[in-house]
């Protein structure tokens, strides 16, 4: 829509009426995303009143909410612990449990998941450094006469035969 402008009272009445314009939208907007919000939260609240009435739901709840946000709410999931997170339990059952029993199995993911979330950069990093410290040669220790010298002694000159302040030609 052109709107042909001639003077500034008519661009001032213009910056008047799309600022209404843009308010009335921004109102429509955050209402259509109230609803949707509401619609989408109602299966939610629904499976939420049909498990609060089973017994032990809450506790199997309470283990994996531990498990899973017991990091992320410290901040300290970083790429690594999320990785692991994800690949250690694939890993174990592609391998080591792959015929063990579903409980069996269950507890040791659980212990796993919960041993992923403990690993993070920090300590791999730490642990990397101890390995190259031990690895690594140690530094020669200085010998006497690498030392500076005391305060107000002069430092020693090796003798070669000629004197300091002699001309040779």
């Amino acid at each position: 829509m052109s709107v042909k402008i001639h003077n500034i009272a008519e661009l001032k009445e213009e910056i008047r009426r799309l600022t209404q314009l843009k308010n009335e939208q921004e109102a429509y907007l955050s209402n259509q995303y109230l609803l949707l919000r509401k619609k989408i939260e109602a299966p939610s609240r629904l499976l939420g009143m049909l498990t609060s009435s089973i017994p032990g739901v809450d506790m199997v709840k309470g283990l994996f909410s531990s498990v899973l946000s017991k990091e992320k709410s410290d901040g300290k999931s970083d790429w690594l612990t999320n990785t692991l997170r994800v690949g250690l339990p694939l890993v174990l059952n592609k391998t080591l449990l792959k015929n063990v029993g579903w409980l069996k199995k269950t507890l040791v993911l659980l212990l796993s998941e919960r041993a992923a979330g403990q690993v993070n950069q920090d300590k791999i990093g730490n642990v990397i450094t101890k390995i190259a410290d031990f690895v690594r040669p140690n530094k020669k220790k200085k010998q006497h006469h690498d030392l500076p010298p005391l305060e107000g002694t002069q430092p020693e000159v090796p003798d070669f035969g000629i004197p300091p302040n002699s001309e040779t030609s």
